[in-house]
């Protein structure tokens, strides 16, 4: 995926002009590529600005480091893959059932980790030991966490889900369960099944989780039109 939507977030003290955010979008996608194929470590600078068409020197306009460039895609690449919930889930507007909503989020989320697996997976190691990319890591799963935990009350308030759960710790389990089960398939070629298999037990598996009844339109207890 280009990553030239990121390079509109031009530095504040960087050329602002139409063809400075195109040349950084260009020096993005050619990082992203030269991390994929070499990883973090072995990537060079050169490297990044001879793919991008541009001198050695060019890169320091728009990056000052290669750490610096990398947090950055990382940031994106985690944005990208956490944009589902917002979009499906708690969507206002939609008149899905919850069950479909968390199956068309599930779908869009691995669909976004497939098409990033090979970047997901050097971000994943350089966050280990990047204190920068690991603290951007958490905090946006720590987002994504709360904004479970908030769905998951709505469900509970509607009698959707199991009242008895605990929303931020059954948001903090099944998001924890949904990433690693994505890199162990799709990084690590660690499990074998298709891609419709994996949404579908996944949306189970959250499912069965609530207790939750959430193929239901209505709320429990009320008494339905006859």
């Amino acid at each position: 995926m280009s990553l030239a939507v990121a390079a509109e977030g031009d530095k504040p003290n960087g050329p602002r002009s139409r063809k400075g955010v195109r040349t950084r979008a260009r020096l993005l996608d050619a990082a992203k590529q030269i991390f994929e194929e070499t990883g973090f470590l072995d990537a060079r600078i050169s490297d990044i600005a001879e793919r991008a068409g541009l001198s050695h020197g060019s890169f320091y306009h728009y990056f000052d480091s290669k750490e610096e460039i990398f947090r950055e895609i990382a940031e994106e690449v985690d944005g990208r893959l956490s944009a589902p919930l917002a979009a499906v889930i708690l969507d206002q507007s939609s008149h899905a059932t919850p069950r479909e909503r968390i199956h068309e989020a599930m779908r869009r989320y691995f669909e976004s980790y497939r098409e990033e697996a090979k970047i997901i997976g050097v971000i994943e190691q350089v966050s280990r030991y990047d204190a920068q990319v690991g603290a951007l890591r958490r905090a946006r799963h720590q987002h994504y966490s709360e904004q479970m935990a908030q769905s998951i009350r709505q469900l509970q308030h509607h009698g959707l889900a199991d009242p008895t759960i605990e929303p931020a710790v059954a948001a903090a389990a099944l998001g924890s369960m949904t990433t690693r089960f994505a890199e162990s398939w799709l990084v690590d070629g660690a499990v074998e099944c298709s891609f419709d298999e994996a949404v579908e037990q996944l949306t189970s598996l959250f499912v069965n989780a609530m207790k939750s009844n959430v193929d239901a339109t209505e709320p429990r207890g009320r008494p339905k039109a006859r």
